[in-house]
């Protein structure tokens, strides 16, 4: 059985967000995936096996499997591309936690068919901004992730976060992003998940099913680039189409291994 590893988000090796894609002729057990999620240490092991006119896909994170995830459902898609279990005109069909999800390819670009998760205005938990050591614009859940807009996108990319306060938060995950001094990107973002065994994340697709609809308010915009200032760091394109958000990004493989 083959595993392979694939920069996400990205046109070169080690840059955006690696994922490792185990393609399957049919469903493992929960125990066996997690272990290699674990063996594997990204931040999300794809698992995706035969099931009716698509692939049934499921994502977990070393500790955990998780609802939805951006990169690996972009990276296992390039795989079946790269592996021509897809001509370059079929639509890769996902069916996961989230529901179904699509991917087209164009060129070197995969776009994403996601849900939109739109995060709502509360209040702060006790702790998170603390954590942070920010003093937020707004603060948003979409019962997924806390969403924290700060002053400034050098604020931003000098965070150092309590890893160890942020992990004791009931959710899976902390957005936090500013406007973008770059031309080039519309909005900037890091994404941190301690709880989920990710202190941070390099490039967060399902993040930006939050991000989109947040910026596009903002800036009265449905088509923007999204910038995520991670280490690795990573572009996505966002589009948002009624309650979807269209998720484009570049893939790349990096290694192939074998299974024992």
């Amino acid at each position: 059985m083959n595993i392979y590893q694939v920069d996400a988000f990205t046109q070169r090796i080690f840059g955006g967000n690696p994922a490792a894609v185990c393609l399957l002729e049919e469903p493992a057990k929960e125990e066996w995936m997690q272990n290699l999620a674990m063996e594997m240490n990204l931040s999300e092991t794809a698992f995706a096996w035969p099931e009716e006119d698509g692939y049934r896909l499921r994502w977990f994170t070393p500790k955990v499997e998780v609802d939805l995830c951006g990169h690996a459902t972009l990276a296992t898609s390039h795989i079946l591309w790269q592996l021509q279990k897809l001509s370059h005109d079929d639509t890769a069909r996902f069916f996961t936690r989230s529901g179904l999800l699509t991917c087209t390819k164009n060129s070197d670009w995969i776009e994403m068919d996601f849900p939109a998760k739109q995060a709502i205005e509360v209040t702060a938990p006790e702790g998170l901004t603390e954590a942070l050591g920010v003093n937020p614009i707004f603060v948003g859940n979409n019962k997924m992730d806390y969403l924290i807009e700060i002053e400034s996108e050098e604020v931003l990319r000098n965070l150092q976060p309590n890893f160890s306060e942020l992990s004791k938060l009931p959710i899976r995950g902390t957005i936090v992003t500013a406007s973008s001094q770059s031309t080039d990107y519309d909005f900037i973002s890091r994404f941190f998940a301690p709880a989920v065994g990710v202190n941070e994340d390099p490039v967060t697709g399902s993040a930006h099913t939050a991000l989109g609809p947040y910026w596009a308010a903002k800036l009265s915009k449905t088509t923007m680039t999204g910038f995520q200032a991670s280490a690795r760091g990573g572009v996505v394109k966002v589009r948002l189409v009624n309650d979807r958000v269209l998720l484009g990004g570049q893939a790349i493989t990096v290694m192939k291994g074998e299974l024992y």
